[in-house]
């Protein structure tokens, strides 16, 4: 139990060198990881902020976004930015706050501490990934305040501390002797601080007890095991112990693997850092310099700042999912972690060789961006320079001398400010594009002491893209090669299927000479040929999913087409099912030029799996629409065609498509082991209507039904 009453308490409590954090921040961390959490909940909490508000209206109102009229409500911001935004400066606040002030002294290794600290800190948080705990950040935010307790101790009672700390031996551990001299130790008070920050969290008992024995750990809350886990593997820089080997097993059932990978990346990532920021961390515990300056304190500990703050908007970097994404971050990162807001990405067309501005766009300035190309031949140009050199370069020359092109002038121009800054980003060799940041002097000027930082940051931005594009390329080549497979198993199909298609012709047509001509069992003969033929046209079609099929087009009445359709459908595979389809046309619905085969295919198939989907029977809405031409302008966002266009509308009562399937529908041999809307025949629907220069569109949810819509030119 954590002492309540010790006079030491109270003499802390009324300590100037008490560090405070507002229990609001944390709240705001727990609401924004929270999926119970609405808009308005979050937003209630930072208005109680004042500070917090003041950052995020700042960051919303900025030139970043370009927007028309100012905001004026924290609700809205949170529209705009996100709540990864807001849970991002909300951290960045917290670690500020919690680390800004303390002084060094001969018998406090301040680099040492910050350096065990960080490293804790990073091994929780893999840990707490490995262990899929659902909120990452706290481990890391516990683990870096895990030893606070020691700074406090420090700061409020120098003579006393520095004397436990020089008394120190191999027999006497640094929780016994600070009990023994002070009535408490740094476990206790860092504890008791935390807690009275009154945070709806165990954070405050992952700190107590992390000096605990793994026996009575084993019973503990998962924060409170891997904060205590990652102390231990973040004490012995030399190597993790047997003793960490046995805890990490112990408590939390880890591999010796595991935890060989998670030490190592934790103290790459830590000592990556401190190398990149010039940090003067010592990991292996030598005895500190006793003539350190203040300013090289001061450096210090807005590095460790900037460290904590980086790691946040890197693990959303990592996470970020798709190009789209990850330049959306690496746009919020500029904007948090540097408060820089004019930005333009060129990114690196390979088959082109040029840089261009067609990604990453946001805001309304960003559009004229879309039209940048810039030949990596022109070598005179600064964002060609800076790849070239592989160093960022600044329109002032101040990083480099440079000689400005009519293009930098222009580029200086686009984005409204007194210069630019161009930092190149590279990874494994590969030329991934350009960040353009839009400068002045004075900004220039304030980023000197975060270069660093900001490389770090470029570097792995870069990295985000480059694996990304890595990870597309590979989707792309499984994707040949499963049409590949597709494709020779058709081919075997279509000799095998030609042969009896043609008896059966044949015998129909032998039917039909011996009926006579007015009998009306003729158009149902004719009916049943034409569909052979069909059948003929598609096994043909399938015998090579990777070249588009030439398609004959013709004036296609799609009103007449989904009628013939109706009947024929309902007569196979509708009979006895209890489905009633419903049709819904509109009567002045313009003719298309298009493929009447592949378009029947299409409605076939995707009427047959609105009827399986519904195995005790229901409502089948088939739907056609004119649209008209609409234009839009560049802020609005209708997604409605601009050109003028018929709408097919499939709509079925059935479950619903999960999740996992309708994020790859339309791909070959995608199923859900119960034939609703999956399988081969959607990825050649979707394939027939691109082939047509439509679109084909899904919209699903599990237990409310299905509707495909099928959107063609009007010729």
């Amino acid at each position: 139990m954590m002492p309540r009453s010790i006079p030491i308490f109270d003499r802390i409590k009324t300590s100037k060198n008490l560090p405070t954090l507002p229990h609001i921040l944390l709240k705001l961390i727990e609401a924004c990881n929270s999926r119970e959490s609405s808009i308005p909940d979050i937003s209630r909490i930072i208005d109680k902020d004042s500070s917090l508000s003041a950052k995020v209206m700042r960051l919303v109102n900025s030139a970043h976004y370009g927007l028309p009229t100012r905001i004026a409500s924290v609700e809205q911001a949170l529209l705009l930015l996100g709540t990864d935004a807001v849970k991002n400066i909300a951290v960045s606040a917290a670690v500020f706050q919690v680390f800004g002030g303390a002084k060094a002294d001969g018998a406090f290794n301040l680099r040492l501490f910050w350096y065990h600290s960080l490293l804790c800190a990073t091994i929780a948080e893999l840990i707490a990934r490995k262990t899929k705990y659902g909120t990452p950040e706290e481990a890391f935010l516990a683990g870096l305040l895990h030893d606070i307790g020691k700074m406090v101790l420090w700061v409020n009672f120098p003579k006393d501390y520095t004397e436990i700390l020089e008394t120190l031996d191999a027999q006497t551990g640094l929780i016994d002797a600070e009990g023994k001299r002070l009535g408490t130790n740094h476990a206790e008070v860092g504890a008791w601080m935390i807690g009275r920050w009154e945070l709806q969290s165990f954070m405050a008992d992952a700190v107590l007890y992390h000096h605990e024995t793994a026996t009575r750990i084993q019973d503990a809350l998962p924060l409170v095991k891997m904060v205590y886990v990652a102390n231990i593997l973040s004490t012995n820089p030399d190597g993790t112990s047997d003793l960490g080997y046995q805890t990490a097993g112990q408590v939390l059932g880890l591999a010796r693997s595991d935890v060989d990978q998670m030490v190592l990346l934790g103290k790459e990532q830590v000592e990556h850092v401190a190398r990149t920021l010039g940090m003067d961390l010592e990991p292996q515990g030598t005895s500190p310099d006793a003539d350190t300056g203040q300013q090289k304190e001061i450096d210090l500990l807005r590095n460790v700042r900037d460290a904590s703050l980086l790691q946040g908007t890197l693990q959303n970097l990592l996470h970020a999912n798709g190009r789209k994404a990850i330049l959306s971050v690496v746009r919020q990162g500029l904007q948090v972690l540097f408060d820089l807001d004019r930005i333009v990405f060129l990114l690196h067309d390979p088959e082109q060789n040029i840089l261009t501005g067609k990604e990453g766009l946001e805001t309304t300035r960003d559009l004229l961006a879309k039209e940048l190309a810039i030949s990596l031949e022109m070598k005179n140009c600064l964002p060609v320079q800076a790849l070239d050199r592989k160093t960022p370069l600044d329109s002032f020359g101040h990083l480099t001398a440079v000689n400005l092109s009519i293009i930098d002038d222009q580029l200086i121009r686009l984005v409204d400010k007194d210069g630019i800054l161009c930092m190149p980003m590279i990874a494994h060799q590969e030329t991934i594009g350009v960040i353009l940041i839009g400068i002045d002097r004075a900004t220039l000027t304030a980023l000197n002491n975060q270069m660093n930082l900001l490389n770090m940051f470029v570097d792995q931005s870069a990295l985000a893209l480059y694996v990304d594009a890595v990870r597309q390329a590979q989707a792309r080549l499984i994707q040949s090669e499963r049409l590949a497979a597709a494709s020779a198993v058709a081919k075997k199909v279509v000799h095998e299927v030609n042969n009896p298609l043609g008896i059966i012709k044949n015998y129909i047509k032998i039917f039909a000479l011996k009926l006579p001509k007015d009998d009306p069992v003729q158009e149902e003969l004719k009916i049943i040929s034409e569909e052979l033929d069909r059948v003929a046209l598609i096994i043909r079609g399938l015998s090579d999913f990777s070249e588009p099929a030439v398609r004959q087009a013709e004036a296609v009445d799609l009103n007449a087409l989904l009628s013939a359709l109706v009947k024929i459908t309902r007569e196979s595979f509708m009979r006895n099912s209890g489905v009633n389809v419903h049709l819904r046309l509109d009567p002045a619905l313009p003719p298309v030029f298009s493929e009447k085969n592949g378009l029947k295919q299409v409605v076939i198939n995707i009427i047959k799996n609105a009827v399986e989907a519904m195995p005790r029977g229901g409502n089948l809405y088939i739907t056609t629409e004119h649209l008209p031409k609409r234009i839009r302008d560049g802020m609005e966002k209708d997604l409605s065609p601009t050109f003028e266009s018929v709408e097919v509308g499939i709509r079925d009562e059935g479950p619903g498509i999960p999740q996992q399937i309708k994020a790859r529908l339309f791909e070959p041999y995608v199923t859900s082991k119960k034939g609703e809307h999956a399988g081969l025949g959607l990825s050649v629907a979707y394939r027939i209507v691109k082939e047509l220069n439509g679109t084909l569109t899904c919209e699903s949810e599990e237990g409310a039904g299905t509707t495909f819509r099928i959107v063609l030119p009007v010729a």
